[in-house]
């Protein structure tokens, strides 16, 4: 399921190209961003910022945003 979430935020990611550096960002999902000197090199950053935000959320027991239907809480306990 956290694949699937993944996949989706990265279709709802805003790419740009500046200077020749990519950049990624996902507003749906606050402080996500990535940069890259490629484009896959940048949605490689993008991905593990992604998992990264969700262990995050999941610590904090914050709700994650439903992106596309794609509705990812659940009750997780971390000790």
């Amino acid at each position: 399921m956290i694949t699937e979430y993944i996949q989706v935020a990265l279709r709802r990611a805003k790419y740009e190209i500046e200077d020749s550096v990519h950049y990624a960002e996902l507003p749906e999902l606050p402080g996500v961003l990535a940069y890259g000197s490629t484009l896959r090199n940048c949605r490689q950053q993008l991905i593990e910022v992604i998992e990264g935000w969700l262990i995050v959320s999941f610590r904090h027991g914050d709700t994650l945003p439903v992106l596309d239907a794609t509705d990812f809480n659940v009750a997780i306990e971390f000790k």
